[in-house]
């Protein structure tokens, strides 16, 4: 993980391994903090966790999605980007009334 952000924090791209390590990583620590399954959050082609408490998905597409590229998850995840700052920009795609995730992270 300190390589990944050592890479991202000098502008450059990590190793592709390695920030699919990262990103798994902080998709499971997020998924420990907001336990459920209302929201869904992706981070293709990485991995996607369910989240949140509230109304339970069990198929079809889910109500709330959150999805992103990795790079911006990892520096969502670890304070290097905001929330509102990553949605505003457009890296960020977030459908449904429970999408916001920001009250979970930085972790």
């Amino acid at each position: 993980m300190e390589t990944v952000l050592a890479e991202l924090d000098a502008g450059r791209t990590p190793d592709r391994s390695m920030l699919r390590d990262a990103v798994r990583e902080l998709l499971s620590a997020l998924a420990r903090r907001a336990p459920g399954r209302s929201v869904e959050v992706r981070v293709p082609p990485y991995g996607a966790v369910q989240v949140g408490e509230g109304p339970r998905h069990t198929r079809g597409t889910p109500a709330n999605v959150v999805e992103m590229d990795p790079v911006t998850w990892v520096r969502l995840a670890t304070g290097r980007i905001r929330w509102d700052e990553a949605v505003t920009q457009g890296r960020i795609s977030a459908s449904g009334t429970r999408a916001d995730i920001s009250a979970y992270i930085p972790m």
